[in-house]
């Protein structure tokens, strides 16, 4: 079985996510393909997309939401994504039980005693008014029926995994700050919710294992149950096998991939990148390594936005007063300098509707 080390995984993720190479594809199609952005900062989606598009402009990100084209809402792994609609309605029923189980691995005390069903259907009934609801109107709604329940618990059972929501627009907007305003999936996207599947069958889970190696393969099981946060998935990665080939990576451990996706030669030389908090180029998988050093790991977790040089998280970035401020985390050469300093303008220019292009790169560490 052919090995591929960190560096070919390196440049296939690179490939796979539109970093080694931006794209002229729509925005709709783009967030497809990547089977989601990460989202729960809401201005982060434009930094990603700008990454991974030419010539990408907000208001094509801003049109979408509005157009209902893609949606935020919570799906994997319990996180707010930026999903196409056409996903958002497949995906949601596969991921019910996951997310129930999240939310009750943080609120089971609070929750104990609390009928889901029950709580799931009243919680239906405040949204059929077709309105928009914050989460603390939504469990003011119901305070009388659950008085000892903290509020926050109810909330966020109810929002991010009892009743599909969306998150309606000027939420997720450019530059606009907006709080959270719920309206039912179904609703905002005038179709209903893909009901499950009939027993013994899983055409979604199936599905999300195509999707999911084309947008971050070659990957392990555990990469693919990392990204989504579904257990379940065993027997679908069994039925769609025969589709699949195999590698090993360094470490012995099998990762599938589709037979015709894109395998760069590991020497494909890496454009410099500039990745917004919690991109899932870096979170999409359980083991990171392919793309950040393991002693850097903790920084994709804790909302650093990392800069890729070479293909590898090799910086941190901020920016501030139009200042794009760049922190290494190794020695750059004077090459790799000069192409941080030069992606880091062209990035102050985006986020400044090009008032600033200015840059600055902190000390090297030692």
């Amino acid at each position: 079985m052919t090995v591929l080390n960190v560096r070919a995984l390196n440049r296939a993720t690179l490939a796979r996510q539109y970093l080694l190479e931006r794209t002229d594809t729509l925005v709709r199609d783009a967030v497809a393909h990547l089977c989601g952005m990460q989202a729960q900062e809401p201005q982060e989606p434009f930094i990603g997309l700008w990454s991974r598009l030419h010539a990408f402009r907000p208001e094509k990100l801003d049109e979408a939401l509005a157009d209902r084209e893609v949606v935020r809402t919570h799906l994997m792994r319990r996180t707010v994504h930026l999903v196409a609609a056409d996903d958002a309605l497949a995906w949601r029923v596969r991921h019910d039980t996951m997310l129930r189980q999240r939310v009750l691995g943080t609120y089971r005390r609070e929750l104990d005693g609390v009928d889901l069903d029950e709580l799931a259907a009243a919680g239906r009934a405040v949204m059929a008014d077709g309105l928009c609801h914050s989460m603390a109107e939504l469990t003011r709604a119901l305070a009388d029926r659950w008085p000892t329940p903290a509020p926050r618990a109810l909330g966020e059972m109810l929002v991010s995994a009892l009743v599909p929501m969306a998150q309606r627009p000027p939420r997720g907007l450019w530059r606009t700050k907006a709080g959270v305003r719920n309206v039912l999936l179904s609703s905002w996207l005038g179709r209903e919710i893909d009901p499950p599947a009939p027993d013994g069958t899983d055409p979604v889970g199936a599905a999300l294992v195509r999707r999911y190696l084309a947008a971050f393969g070659p990957a392990s099981s555990a990469d693919l149950r990392a990204w989504c946060g579904l257990a379940g998935l065993p027997a679908a990665v069994a039925a769609v096998r025969e589709e699949l080939v195999s590698f090993r990576d360094e470490r012995g451990r099998e990762l599938l991939d589709l037979p015709d996706a894109p395998r760069p030669d590991p020497g494909t030389p890496a454009p410099v990148r500039f990745l917004p908090a919690f991109d899932n180029a870096i979170l999409g998988y359980h083991d990171r390594s392919r793309l950040i050093d393991d002693a850097h790991r903790g920084l994709s977790v804790t909302g650093a936005r990392v800069v890729l040089v070479d293909g590898r998280g090799a910086a941190t970035w901020s920016v501030k007063a139009g200042t794009v401020t760049v922190t290494p985390l190794r020695r750059f050469s004077r090459a790799e300098h000069t192409s941080v300093a030069e992606q880091g303008q062209e990035l102050a220019a985006f986020l400044s509707d090009h008032d600033s292009d200015r840059i600055e790169i902190a000390k090297t560490p030692c």
